[in-house]
């Protein structure tokens, strides 16, 4: 039995499925640590449906495409109840597929992210440097009296040493939370650049100091390598209602864009995922095309940077 479920009709950007490319996406169909509003699980279909509209896929900016070099392996068969079970089945599912493609991960709630960097460290044998979009800080020690969920990542992944504390780098920060929850990666040693802080700096010469913050971050602890990991609500929900926890004051997708644009192609990152895109709360399908141009925008600056 294969170990992934596919949709011949709804690949990203229509891309030949299973074939012998560099690059790669699969889906993480997994939505069980939700807190509030279910139905990221349905997300990779969704991200996929809106990468239809790419049409060529040819970037306006790197003057690329994806086409010819991306292939989409469909979304991982696991256990749909179980936290533990499903991030055990994760591991010889993804190992083989590190060692294949440059991959794009579409979730799914954040959870998934744990389980993937224990992979990637396992590949590259060393932490590795993030950079963490999202509303949330995610650096609880508990998941509302469970030990493990989609709010606790980033602490676990520090305290197994997955990531490096220094290379760790939050954007878009903004929710309600505790102090040692809301700096706990700046006391660890990492940036963050909260909503807050990020207001009003859309373009690239307006980011140009945070941008250099974190290129400098980067080379003075040898180029590590990168994972990036997008929570689609880092966005205000102007950008991107359909996500599970929606914070308002939050990121424009111009910003994103901005950031992902100018630190993609120059620094040494080796995969990233999408996550918490929930379709049944998306209107006009907002959140899914901008997660779809946020995943092709990261893959065609990575084959400039090649």
């Amino acid at each position: 039995m294969s170990n992934f479920a596919f949709l011949s009709n709804n690949t990203f950007m229509k891309v030949a499925p299973q074939a012998a490319q560099p690059f790669a996406i699969a889906g993480v169909a997994w939505d069980g640590c939700v807190t509030n509003r279910p139905g990221a699980r349905f997300g990779p279909r969704a991200i996929r449906q809106a990468s239809h509209m790419l049409c060529d896929g040819t970037h306006p900016l790197f003057d690329t495409t994806p086409e010819g070099r991306l292939t989409d392996l469909g979304d991982l068969l696991l256990p749909n109840t179980s936290l533990a079970a499903m991030r055990e089945a994760m591991l010889p599912l993804v190992a083989p597929m590190l060692a294949k493609h440059h991959m794009a991960w579409l979730g799914g709630d954040h959870s998934i992210t744990l389980p993937l960097l224990r992979a990637y460290k396992a590949h590259y044998g060393r932490p590795l440097a993030v950079l963490h979009f999202d509303a949330h800080c995610d650096t609880w020690t508990d998941h509302f009296g469970e030990p493990s969920g989609h709010g606790t990542w980033v602490y676990e992944a520090m305290q197994e040493g997955l990531v490096d504390p220094n290379c760790f780098v939050q954007f878009g920060i903004r929710s309600a939370g505790q102090r040692e929850a809301r700096d706990y990666v700046a006391d660890q040693g990492g940036l963050i650049f909260t909503a807050r802080a990020l207001r009003g700096l859309e373009s690239p010469a307006q980011l140009a100091g945070v941008l250099q913050q974190v290129r400098e971050r980067m080379a003075a602890h040898g180029h590590p390598p990168l994972y990036l990991s997008l929570d689609i609500d880092c966005l205000d929900p102007a950008f991107a209602p359909g996500t599970g926890t929606p914070e308002p004051g939050g990121m424009t997708t111009n910003q994103v864009f901005s950031i992902l644009e100018e630190l993609v192609p120059v620094l040494n990152f080796v995969g990233m995922d999408c996550v918490e895109v929930a379709p049944p709360y998306d209107h006009a399908e907002l959140s899914s095309y901008a997660a779809a141009q946020m995943v092709w925008t990261y893959l065609c600056a990575r084959l400039a940077a090649r």
